[in-house]
């Protein structure tokens, strides 16, 4: 389950309610989905092959179908960051720049976690933890920026708008807390 912590106060909030309502507010739309229909093998392996990423996707073509109607995305993929990702450090250099995208970004956990850090709608920061079965969507043009959390690891199916795929809009003003 995602948690929220508030980057002025280092106010944490984890209660399900709570969160919902606190997102909801700041347009993110969080859901959970059950990894559990996912063949063990599969969530514990970070070195998969493009079958495997194909299995991972036909085992949530259903939720990702219905997403894709709802939101107009017409590309999905499998992500994985972990050691073993050839250049991880280089990708999470790209990704821990503040930036925005033109799309929305929408991002289901399979495994492992990770922390999107958003810029909310008051101009307040917040970091979003999120883990195995969450699914955010981030609007296009909310400024925000994605590092690992501490196991260092992440498996995410990614929906896109444009089938072209992940672009950032990189924001070089300063970030103040």
């Amino acid at each position: 389950m995602a948690t929220i912590r508030l980057r002025t106060g280092n106010r944490l909030i984890e209660e399900p309610g709570e969160m919902a309502s606190f997102l909801e507010g700041e347009d993110l739309i969080y859901r959970n989905w059950n990894v559990s229909k996912l063949r063990a093998e599969l969530r514990d392996n970070y070195a998969l092959t493009e079958i495997e990423k194909a299995e991972i996707l036909a085992t949530f073509k259903e939720e990702v179908e219905s997403l894709k109607a709802e939101g107009g995305y017409v590309a999905a993929d499998v992500v994985v960051l972990s050691e073993k990702t050839p250049d991880l450090e280089t990708l999470l250099g790209k990704f821990g720049r503040e930036h925005h995208h033109s799309e929305d970004e929408v991002r289901f956990v399979v495994d492992g976690h990770g922390i999107f850090t958003i810029r909310g709608r008051r101009g307040r920061y917040f970091e979003l933890t999120v883990g195995p079965g969450d699914l955010i969507t981030v609007p296009a043009g909310t400024r925000h920026w994605f590092t690992l959390a501490e196991d260092r690891r992440i498996k995410c199916i990614r929906l896109f708008q444009d089938p072209s795929g992940w672009a950032a809009i990189y924001d070089d003003a300063p970030v103040a807390f």
